[in-house]
């Protein structure tokens, strides 16, 4: 780097701060992630490309049949190899980024065409006491791996040397991205911006007779159109009974006139989601039913959220959920007798059978133990989570308080990122209490 001062090389990338965390813990072993493979919807019509999400949080590398090796120990080194341009590929399915020009956007310390992978991976491997890869099937590197550990398996005895065992990336990886950077939390916010504006165009065209997937097109397109790349999972558009089925994404069913929907939708970008749910009236105003209902459910959210501080569990954000849910059934005449007796006894779950969380991330359910040790995962700064109590009365399971209830299923999800002193909620933009609801339906918000 003679002749370039310090200035002028700039600061780190994320990506090279990421890094920089791995190598501190990868010790002596080798991380290979090589891209996602291209899928196929129906013979040779591919669906749209998702990159591999470890392979982008540490490299930023998003083209397919790429490959990274991450070597440790003393002198850690990032090797990268990428297509090869190739003008004839290029003409049907656009430019690629060639090893010229992956070299000055990712950094690595060596950059080769994919290629040279089976003439150069082997030396790679060989050379760490452990390789982090994730085995899947064609990816086009479980074979050197497999033939790494059995080289290791033959000669280690008289060695000493070469990787003795095979290790999931998720083992280091998983912790990290646990703990969102500024990048990663600025890019969630981006991402719960255009959702809350997908969900905005599908409550504004809700009503009776209006076909769900008009309501889904409503969200998707506003997602398109603000700049999300795509929705980030199946759009869910759950109206009357629909709105029971946990995972229900057919849409294809018309919307009744007084029906609750339920809407739950969130747009990638940059490949990060968000994740939002809302229980709309689509006559724009709940029935005392209805009502009912939903404030239990909104009511069970706020109490998570009170909750979701650092050193609180996510297991806390859980218990607060369901002891809201429990008494709201006790009140709703649902459910009868104590409270803590009919938690433990699970009694509730006919009604609420779901957690009330998940991680939220570069994954829709990001990675990351709920639990560490036996006991449930402390809440610290950089976490991001759903927060979604629902409750689902589903007919054929509404019988005595619970048939005035019949058909109605409400779930509210909010996006909230634990923060040094407490919690910030991504998504508060997007009004949940009822009243609010009202306004926003009737154009007064």
């Amino acid at each position: 780097m003679d002749g370039v001062t310090e200035s002028q090389v700039g600061p780190p990338s994320p990506f090279e701060r990421r890094r920089e965390k791995l190598f501190a813990q990868l010790g002596g072993g080798v991380m290979v992630l090589p891209a996602a493979p291209t899928r196929f919807r129906s013979r040779d019509t591919e669906y749209r490309y998702r990159p591999d999400s470890e392979l982008f949080y540490l490299t930023g590398v998003t083209e397919p049949e790429a490959v990274a090796v991450l070597v440790g120990g003393e002198e850690p080194r990032f090797t990268l190899f990428v297509r090869p341009r190739d003008p004839d590929a290029e003409f049907w399915a656009g430019p690629r980024m060639g090893v010229d020009r992956a070299l000055s956007a990712f950094s690595p310390d060596d950059c080769h065409s994919v290629k040279e992978l089976a003439q150069r991976l082997a030396s790679l491997l060989d050379g760490g006491d452990r390789i982090f890869y994730r085995t899947r099937h064609g990816d086009g590197v479980g074979t050197f791996v497999s033939a790494a550990l059995e080289r290791a398996r033959a000669r280690g005895p008289r060695t000493g040397g070469g990787p003795r065992a095979l290790v999931d990336p998720g083992e280091v990886l998983d912790d990290m991205r646990l703990i969102k950077d500024e990048q990663e939390i600025e890019a969630l916010r981006k991402a719960v911006a255009i959702s809350i504006a997908g969900q905005r165009a599908g409550a504004r065209s809700l009503g009776g007779g209006v076909p769900e997937r008009t309501v889904e097109a409503a969200v998707e397109g506003a997602f398109r159109r603000e700049g999300a790349a795509a929705p980030g999972f199946a759009t869910i558009v759950g109206s009357g009974t629909n709105a029971c089925v946990l995972h229900y994404v057919d849409n294809e069913d018309t919307v009744q006139e007084g029906a609750l929907v339920l809407l739950d939708a969130g747009a990638e970008v940059g490949l990060y989601n968000g994740d939002i749910t809302r229980t709309y009236p689509a006559s724009g105003h709940f029935s005392e039913e209805q009502r009912a209902v939903y404030d239990v459910v909104d009511g069970a959210r706020t109490a998570a959220i009170s909750v979701a501080q650092p050193g609180a569990t996510i297991a806390d954000v859980h218990a607060a959920a369901t002891v809201v849910i429990v008494d709201g059934l006790v009140t709703l005449g649902v459910l009868s007798g104590d409270r803590d007796d009919l938690i433990e006894q699970g009694v509730h779950k006919a009604f609420f059978p779901h957690q009330t969380s998940h991680w939220l991330g570069l994954d829709l359910h990001d990675p990351g133990d709920y639990t560490r040790g036996g006991a449930s995962r402390v809440l610290e700064p950089g976490m991001v989570f759903t927060v979604e109590p629902g409750l689902y009365f589903r007919p054929e399971l509404s019988k005595g308080g619970a048939a005035r209830y019949s058909g109605i299923g409400v779930r509210i999800e909010d996006d909230v990122l634990i923060t040094a002193d407490g919690n910030e909620v991504l998504t508060a933009g997007l009004p949940t209490a009822a009243e609010d609801m009202e306004a926003m339906l009737a154009g007064e918000e």
